[in-house]
């Protein structure tokens, strides 16, 4: 009693801590507890930045007002400081995710204080490298989530650092330090936490709770749970070291290979996909993307600015919310037109910018401002000179080449678009009346290098206008050209259909059988649960035999649980049945096409 009246006045010596970590790496002139500040200075913050994780909704309440009070008389103190909690607005979660991760130099908050609600599907350590646990989950998974929001791909720092509290005066904390390490030792040993190891451990917890008079059996019990022998071995073999890494490299490999080959099917190439929305603002009236000035974005990855459509004389104004995507989020009540003011279009990147910087807008084919810009392209490019669909390309080959240009489309069941593909026919030039049986198309060797010729002629910087009497010459014969053409065009595309359609057949089965994997993957884990719950012993049995037993909101809970389950099992059973054969019938081709879109003349520049 003397000791607890003696401690009554004086702070929390976990705040203490807190505030003086805070003190010794973010805010140097922190003054000290019970302390004023330099008159006229406000103590400045450093870069760095810090997560404070605690389970409980009044902690973090009283966490947040004490550390407000210890901060009050630093720079922006009211904006340093910032909460994240369950039953949050998406709008609130999103500000403060976009706060956290911005860059410092761009944004004032420096300590986030989260609840479990924060422990998963969020993403925290792009300027974060420092977590403090205020109070320890007694479930190991849970620990090892907290933790995962700074200790994951893309960090940063080459080190992350995760703190938590133990009292030396109070012997129930031996189990919570028994439980870290336990769970270090886990992670070290298995790669991950074992599932089964974690539910032994969080029910014997749940079980016994920490009872002063059993804290070092319950410790050693801790220490001592283990896997079943024969299931350690087995994961002990699935992890092995030198095998999980080779495996990790040879996954790496095969993703690799399968994004060279989409990339080679798409034909995407980063600089036409730049160029097209290059044109694609040329053809609007406005300046291209303007690349960024050396030195303007440092050691960053390349940066490209985009004109202010929504601001020309005679502008569209519908590009303004479009333009919209490449802003910075907006916050909560802000309007409309501050934020846009606040908030200016942010520069484009083209590459993977290896972090999570909030400074820049990674485009992709997906993205609002792409689809507009490439749909204004396709739409209007043809009736522009420069893409017209008979073109003549001077090159600096000998021969006279033409290439004819056929768009194949497929299509499945209700007119779904299922593949579009460009289809070249290429063959040498001549004179129709030279000609005995018209243009006969190049072999696949000779056509690949005229369609390296069309390519090199198109990235050129040299571009010139062909010759009157050439185009008049040409222009007399297109019609015919196309013509003899056109047949084998036809013949390509019915090749290129059977092609086709072995692939789209190939990835029919194959979401067919993941689809059908999850599904059942699904069931199990289902009936697993079920089976979880009638083996609870007898003491938790009574408990669910007398609802009233239970406290009101978790029997609402587990009631509506078992009842969900019940209905996905008989939904798993019907999607099984008819889900994969519908997804097999999709990519499905009932009727394919092909009809020519342009005809470019590879034309010598002499001769």
């Amino acid at each position: 009693t003397s000791i607890a009246e003696a401690s009554r006045a004086l702070p929390d010596a976990r705040v203490q801590e807190i505030v003086a970590w805070v003190r010794e790496h973010m805010c140097p002139e922190l003054p000290v507890h019970g302390k004023k500040a330099t008159a006229g200075r406000r103590a400045a913050w450093t870069d760095r930045r810090l997560l404070i994780f605690t389970e409980w909704i009044d902690t973090k309440r009283y966490l947040e007002e004490r550390l407000r009070e210890a901060i009050a008389e630093t720079d922006r103190a009211e904006d340093r400081i910032a909460v994240f909690h369950g039953g949050m607005g998406d709008e609130t979660r999103e500000e403060i995710k976009h706060a956290f991760n911005a860059s410092p130099e761009d944004h004032p908050l420096r300590i986030l204080i989260a609840t479990d609600a924060a422990r998963e599907g969020i993403n925290l350590q792009n300027h974060c490298s420092d977590l403090f646990h205020f109070d320890l989950p007694w479930n190991p998974s849970r620990l090892e989530q907290r933790n995962g929001r700074i200790d994951r791909k893309l960090q940063r720092a080459p080190l992350v650092r995760c703190y938590y509290f133990v009292l030396a005066q109070r012997p129930e904390d031996k189990v919570l330090e028994t439980l870290v390490k336990k769970t270090e030792r886990i992670q070290e040993e298995l790669g991950s936490l074992s599932q089964v190891l974690e539910n032994q451990i969080a029910q014997r917890m749940e079980e016994d709770g920490i009872r002063r008079g059993r804290v070092n059996e319950l410790a050693e019990a801790i220490d001592k749970e283990d896997l079943p022998a024969e299931k350690r071995e087995t994961v002990k073999q699935e992890l092995e070291t030198e095998e999980r890494k080779q495996k990790l490299e040879e996954e790496l490999e095969r993703l690799r290979d399968l994004k060279e080959q989409s990339q080679k099917f798409l034909g995407f190439d980063e600089t036409a996909f730049r160029e097209a929305l290059c044109c694609s603002l040329e053809i609007l009236g406005a300046e291209p993307l303007r690349a960024a000035e050396p030195g303007e974005d440092g050691d960053k990855t390349k940066r490209w600015y985009f004109p202010a459509l929504d601001q020309r004389i005679g502008a569209d104004p519908t590009w303004a919310p479009t333009l919209d995507t490449l802003r910075a989020p907006r916050k909560k009540k802000q309007k409309l037109w501050d934020w846009r003011k606040e908030s200016p279009v942010r520069p484009v990147i083209f590459q993977d910018a290896g972090a999570l910087d909030s400074g820049t807008v990674h485009l992709h084919l997906e993205h609002r401002v792409v689809q507009r810009l490439l749909g204004r392209f396709l739409a209007q490019g043809f009736v522009h000179d420069d893409i017209s669909r008979a073109n003549i390309l001077l090159t600096k080959d000998a021969i006279r080449r033409v290439v004819l240009l056929g768009r194949l489309s497929l299509f499945g069941e209700r007119a779904t678009r299922l593949h579009d593909e460009i289809i070249p026919i290429t063959a040498r030039w001549t004179e129709p009346r030279g000609r005995k049986e018209g243009l006969t198309p190049y072999a696949r060797e000779t056509e690949a290098l005229t369609m390296d010729l069309l390519y090199q002629s198109l990235r050129g910087e040299d571009l010139q206008e062909a010759p009157a009497d050439v185009k008049q010459l040409l222009g007399q014969h297109v019609a015919q050209d196309v013509r003899e053409l056109l047949p084998h065009l036809k013949e390509r595309a019915a090749m290129a259909t059977d092609r086709a359609k072995g692939l789209l057949h190939q990835r029919g089965e194959k979401e067919a059988t993941d689809l059908l994997a999850l599904l059942e993957s699904q069931q199990r884990d289902i009936e697993s649960r079920q089976q979880e719950i009638a083996k609870r012993g007898k003491a938790r049995a009574d408990q669910l035999a007398f609802p009233d037993m239970l406290p009101p909101e978790e029997d609402r809970q587990l009631k509506a649980d078992q009842k969900y389950w019940a209905e996905r099992l008989g939904q798993i059973a019907e999607e099984r049945q008819g889900e994969p054969v519908r997804i097999r019938q999709s990519y499905e081709v009932k009727v394919w096409r092909v009809e020519p879109v342009g005809v470019v003349y590879l034309w010598p520049r002499s001769g």
